[in-house]
């Protein structure tokens, strides 16, 4: 061994060139999976707005380049979205007694997946829902309807319908949130203070809008969406 201490320090540390192969590791492979839930990190962290391919390529530490041998386009990681989302939801075994009950209970699980990625119900949005995991979800309210006694037409509108709602509610809570994080929220008004201002309306321009401040600016929670998912069931069986 040489006697020169620098000599021994560069080779104490120095990399042996058959080992380099071994000591560099490998990148995971990229997957559909891997895909999703970088798609699903990007909405957690930063918004539905900032997902784009080159995002998610971004997170996975990789070029844009490297998914198209997975997907399609950006459409087709709004569908594995929606897909990963809707895998969470349980379903129930068609009851024609408690039909209603298992219509709000399904659509109340797929707004809180929703609603833990601010703005992703976009993703469902004007698409027609190929991933599996949404189709089954699809099936198990249509069959639900139809347990009902609702007419497969007006089962198959009224699940367009609710499915819509359901996103747009969803959509509205995700960027009221968002937008009271923002410094200036002004806007964003609390019921006390909507209720002040309604109530200070001119009486001869607003008489409603005055009279009944109280009821238009009433509800708590998710009181509106349970009012609103119920409304379309009760006329769904009627005659």
């Amino acid at each position: 061994m040489s006697s020169d201490p620098r000599q021994r320090r560069a080779a104490r540390h120095a990399q042996p060139a058959g080992d380099s192969a071994r000591s560099t590791p490998r990148k995971k492979p990229i997957t559909v999976d891997r895909i999703t839930d970088a798609a699903l990190q990007v909405v957690a962290t930063e918004g539905y707005d900032a997902l784009t391919i080159r995002r998610v390529a971004a997170v996975l530490d990789t070029g844009p380049s490297s998914l198209y041998a997975h997907i399609l386009n950006k459409d087709d990681i709004d569908d594995l979205l929606v897909g990963r989302l809707y895998s969470e939801v349980v379903l129930p075994e068609p009851d024609p007694a408690t039909w209603r009950k298992q219509i709000l209970g399904v659509y109340t699980q797929i707004r809180d997946q929703y609603l833990k990625y601010p703005g992703v119900s976009r993703a469902a949005l004007g698409t027609v829902p190929t991933n599996l995991h949404t189709l089954r979800v699809r099936e198990g309210l249509f069959a639900i309807l139809l347990a009902g006694g609702i007419e497969p037409r007006t089962a198959a509108w009224a699940l367009d319908a609710l499915s819509l709602y359901v996103s747009a509610y969803a959509l509205e809570q995700s960027l009221v949130q968002q937008r009271r994080k923002h410094p200036d929220h002004e806007w964003v008004l609390s019921r006390e203070e909507l209720l002040r201002r309604f109530t200070a309306l001119p009486a001869d321009t607003f008489p409603q809008t005055r009279r009944y401040a109280a009821e238009l600016t009433s509800g708590t929670g998710h009181d509106r969406f349970e009012f609103t998912l119920g409304l379309i069931m009760d006329n769904l069986s009627r005659p």
